[in-house]
């Protein structure tokens, strides 16, 4: 197969890690017979470095052009930065915000995921955590109440603010799809997550999953109200497979699953439209402190690079031999500095791309 990936490797540490995953996704090319071209594309500080504005509309044509997007990490010291001078409209994340809208990307995916090799990281109690756990948060990324109407007014001399939290069908129904879509993938279940006790809007949005669910007789279909579903994150995580739900839900539910894992250096993510198209980025920052330094985690992007190859190519077996990588290079003891724990060996970034392309055979 021929891939045609865009790269955006970003700045701070992103540069460092793109190149990795780069490494890893080449490997597996190799590999499994495939053909891969890498196009350049520039965004956040290293955009404006160039060109004066963190997205340019030559960038936007060129992600369009792909198949799909690698992305590093965007931003830089928010306080010391000379980017941060600049007016909120061209700093480096305005431009993420703006190729996630030109893309349309909707469907936000992030995993959550326990290895045993890192369980000791964990803040769960060990009878929780021994289980393990292997979920996907799928949050609606451009609907409800953060895109809704808002305004703020004064009435009768007191000040007033509203959001409007509004979906309709097709908004719940897409990301419904790719919820389910996803668990084929996986475990063959969903759980639902709203407040359907209170909100018309998840009264809706429970209607049409159910109506999608049809559609899928292999995956079980659970709902589960958005304040249950936060108390069981920490109680029983073992039990998700998909969480599918909307945007604000979906925002605060996968901080907290990202935190219960215990290392955001491992934590992937994709954002995608309703084609095959994503964008897929490590959960966490650029990390300026540390760039340059050989020292930075590349598993989180590298992970992503397997989502990528997962939901953009349907390539099951190659995603498989890049987490199964990661998987067998921790239980042999390599780690990074950030997951770095007594007895293990400590390894830079370069160290543990090199090791992972090995494991690919």
């Amino acid at each position: 197969m021929k891939l045609n990936i865009g790269c955006i490797s970003g700045d701070g540490i992103g540069p460092e890690i793109v190149a990795e995953a780069r490494k890893i996704l080449d490997k597996v090319a190799l590999v499994y017979g495939h053909e891969i071209t890498y196009t350049d594309i520039l965004m956040g500080g290293a955009s404006i470095d160039v060109h004066g504005v963190p997205l340019t509309e030559e960038a936007i044509q060129t992600a369009k052009a792909s198949d799909a997007v690698l992305m590093g990490s965007i931003g830089g010291n928010t306080t010391t930065s000379p980017w941060y001078q600049l007016p909120p409209n061209l700093r480096p994340e305005a431009g993420l915000l703006a190729l996630r809208k030109a893309l349309n990307l909707f469907a936000n995916l992030r995993p959550a995921i326990l290895y045993d090799e890192l369980a000791d990281a964990c803040p769960l109690k060990k009878e929780i955590s021994s289980a393990g756990f292997d979920m996907i948060i799928m949050r609606e990324l451009t609907g409800g109440l953060y895109f809704g109407e808002r305004y703020t007014t004064e009435e009768n001399g007191l000040r007033k603010a509203v959001d409007t939290l509004t979906y309709n069908e097709n908004e719940i129904r897409r990301i419904a799809i790719k919820g389910f879509d996803i668990a084929m993938k996986r475990r063959k279940k969903v759980t639902s997550v709203d407040k359907a006790n209170v909100l018309d809007s998840s009264r809706l949005w429970r209607k049409v999953v159910e109506e999608v669910a049809a559609d899928y007789p292999e995956v079980t279909l659970e709902h589960m109200l958005v304040d249950n579903c936060a108390m069981q994150l920490v109680k029983d995580p073992a039990q998700f497979d998909v969480i599918l739900t909307e945007n604000m839900f979906g925002d605060i539910l996968s901080d907290e699953a990202s935190m219960v894992t215990g290392s955001i250096g491992m934590l992937a993510s994709a954002s995608l439209n309703d084609s095959k198209f994503g964008l897929y980025e490590p959960s966490h920052g650029s990390a300026p402190d540390i760039a340059g330094k050989g020292i930075a985690n590349p598993i989180a992007t590298i992970l992503s690079a397997a989502m990528m190859l997962r939901f953009s190519f349907d390539l099951d077996r190659e995603a498989d031999a890049i987490e199964n990588a990661v998987k067998n290079i921790l239980k042999k003891g390599y780690r990074t500095v950030d997951i770095m724990s007594e007895g293990c060996t400590q390894v830079g970034c370069k160290e543990m791309g090199d090791l992972l392309a090995d494991e690919i055979r």
